[in-house]
């Protein structure tokens, strides 16, 4: 695909590639699978850690470069978007964004809306903690598990869920915990308040009673 022995970076090793394959990523619909494999290798001679996902149809393509909730890679999401090079039919988005919250998540052949999930929020003074309630959730149901996680991003993006959350809990709807239950379409909402009170040094926990 490309030399190791280049004298360009792996970020503009990356994007010489992307450039000469623009076509065929752009109209990836015509032969899927097989686009995203060549495009998921490339990300991987990056860092091994990176991954993809396209954003809606829109007069530009978005093509967001994600770090798959991992945060070591985070620095390489960042470089590799900073040497990205300016294309008039694409837009670059560095972790997965926030979306409304809403849409299903499908993963491995579950599915999961949104409108069946609890939340509750936590703090200790200083940063947020996560209890996230799921239907037909097991400890060992890993797939369950990483729709909870996109899910998340998806109403607070990675970036923040990543950075700005101690701890994440996923639980069976009729686990006991401590903290308030939310419908889950709130939590973009309260966790935004609820930082902006840490980060001001006052006492979040006024918020999390009402």
């Amino acid at each position: 695909m490309w030399s190791r022995f280049s004298r360009k970076s792996k970020e503009e090793q990356f994007w010489d590639w992307f450039v000469r394959h623009e076509e065929k990523l752009l109209n990836f619909e015509v032969d899927q699978e097989r686009i995203f494999d060549k495009l998921a290798n490339a990300l991987q001679r990056v860092d091994r850690d990176l991954t993809f996902e396209f954003g809606p149809p829109e007069a530009r393509r978005e093509l967001v470069i994600s770090a798959a909730g991992i945060k070591r890679a985070f620095p390489a999401v960042s470089a590799l978007v900073a040497a990205a090079p300016a294309l008039e039919r694409w837009r670059w988005t560095a972790f997965r964004p926030r979306r409304p919250v809403g849409n299903p998540v499908e993963f491995r052949g579950k599915c999961i809306y949104p409108k069946d999930l609890e939340f509750a929020l936590l703090d200790d003074g200083k940063i947020a903690g996560l209890h996230l309630f799921l239907p037909n959730f097991r400890d060992d149901d890993v797939t369950v598990k990483m729709i909870g996680y996109l899910l998340l991003d998806e109403a607070l993006g990675e970036f923040d869920v990543v950075t700005r959350l101690g701890f994440i809990e996923m639980h069976a709807p009729d686990a006991t915990t401590i903290g308030t239950r939310y419908p889950f379409v709130k939590l973009p909402r309260l966790f935004d308040q609820l930082n902006l009170q840490l980060e001001r040094g006052e006492s979040p926990r006024s918020l999390l009673a009402r």
